[in-house]
């Protein structure tokens, strides 16, 4: 019988099999961001029982969601007129039980969202709405150009608003959807909207999650933060610009913009940085980043104070960020890192500022997300304690593939790329046979 190893005795063992591959000349390593929506960020919600879910008949269903909704005060003629025309989408249902790979990495989805035609017509937009940008932005603190940047990443300044009634979306999801309670709730606040006089049920139009507007509101945040700026009484987020800067305007200021500081900034790191505190739950003050060795790209020093925190979204030969708490403002409005990092990038280079310096490691591939999961076995494999093995790089699986970078002598910082799952695939496969 073979001895069963520790998980010290797995380590030394896959640091001793592994070193005579380390090289000098070694491939940069990479970290998979999630790319959600406002509307998946809300995957985490409660489902209904799969009873609840799947009624006896969908009139039954609609039956009791208009005794819902009548409870609420939403008056029946407002509901009736709703679903007057209201059709179960399938396109709807398959988008919702489509699995994403979210293979693309963190520069493809810079090139797609912070393009050059993109940056011309942020410009343009800027000007043409100077008088109005400006209002807005003296009331809430928020800049224009990040303002305008919002517009542009969530609907293209006004393109890209969805093709979808949102009524039939949020009533498909609602109905046999995998987060039926939350879009349940999502539909009784577009009711609400409805019953309110705001739009139309034929003019909410929107995402197939519900995603209303140029704004890309879903309904329960418009109900906290649309605005009626242009004084018509109503809060139109789809044909109005006023309202939708307002609005746009109030949900980042709600989530913690700071007037006066600005969202961060593409920074120089010191050889031998400490690459296991770039993560962006790691925040420091701005005296010990300086200290560090963190530099801005002209030179000189950093300037202001309060905490930030460091970025590596393409490992240690890519560029560095250093994000302030706007950037975190910035998140809110959509989860995700590279979302966040679009917005301020393009509000930087509409007003004229240079976009990044440094060179993404463009020849590494996005691993699929087989390959993700098995990354995430394989580090557990080792005792590198990923979390579970659900195909999400995060802070877990980040933090465990800094271990293992250290077990073999790279640096340690944290980004996932296939030469790394071979070399993994190595090291586990040498602790299976010999133990």
């Amino acid at each position: 019988m073979r001895p069963i190893l520790s998980r010290p005795a797995r380590l030394l063992l896959a640091t001793a099999i592994l070193a005579g591959c380390q090289t000098t000349g070694a491939p940069p390593v990479s970290a998979t961001t999630n790319e959600t929506s406002t509307a998946t960020s809300a995957s985490a919600a409660t489902a209904l029982p799969a009873a609840q879910q799947q009624p006896v008949s969908f009139d039954e269903w609609l039956k009791g969601l208009r005794a819902e909704a009548l409870g609420q005060g939403i008056r029946p003629q407002t509901f009736d007129r709703a679903f007057a025309r209201v059709k179960l989408s399938d396109r709807v249902n398959e988008l919702d039980s489509a699995q994403p790979e979210f293979t693309r990495q963190p520069w493809q989805y810079l090139d797609s969202m912070v393009n050059e035609n993109r940056v011309q017509q942020g410009r343009q937009k800027l000007q043409e709405n100077a008088a109005l940008l400006r209002r807005v932005s003296q009331r809430t603190g928020v800049p224009p150009e990040i303002l305008v940047a919002h517009w542009g990443a969530e609907s293209d300044y006004g393109r890209g608003t969805g093709g979808f009634s949102v009524i039939d979306a949020l009533t498909t999801l609602a109905f046999n959807g995998r987060r039926a309670a939350y879009f349940r709730t999502e539909l009784l606040a577009a009711l609400r909207i409805l019953d309110s006089g705001d739009i139309p049920p034929e003019r909410m139009s929107g995402s197939w999650a519900g995603a209303m507007g140029q704004t890309q509101f879903m309904p329960t945040i418009f109900l906290k933060h649309a605005i009626d700026e242009d004084g018509d009484n109503r809060r139109d987020i789809w044909g109005s610009l006023p309202d939708v800067f307002a609005s746009t305007a109030k949900f980042v200021q709600a989530n913690g913009w700071r007037a006066g500081e600005s969202w961060g900034e593409e920074v120089s790191l010191p050889s031998g940085f400490p690459y296991d505190q770039a993560e962006y739950n790691i925040t420091k003050p701005m005296s010990e980043w300086r200290q560090l060795g963190v530099r801005p790209l002209n030179g000189g020093q950093l300037s202001g104070d309060g905490p930030a925190a460091i970025l590596v979204l393409g490992g240690h030969q890519g560029p560095a960020f250093l994000v302030r708490e706007n950037f975190r403002a910035i998140m809110k409005y959509n989860p995700s890192t590279s979302y966040a990092l679009a917005v301020g990038l393009l509000a930087d280079r509409i007003t004229g500022r240079p976009g990044i310096q440094g060179n993404w490691p463009r020849h590494e591939q996005a691993l699929s997300k087989d390959e993700r999961m098995e990354l995430q076995q394989r580090l557990a494999s080792l005792g590198m304690e990923p979390g579970t093995a659900d195909g999400i790089v995060g802070a877990n699986t980040r933090n465990a593939v800094r271990r293992f970078q250290k077990s073999i002598g790279a640096v340690p910082d944290g980004f996932a790329t296939k030469s790394l799952l071979e070399r993994l695939r190595q090291a586990s496969g040498a602790v299976q046979a010999a133990g």
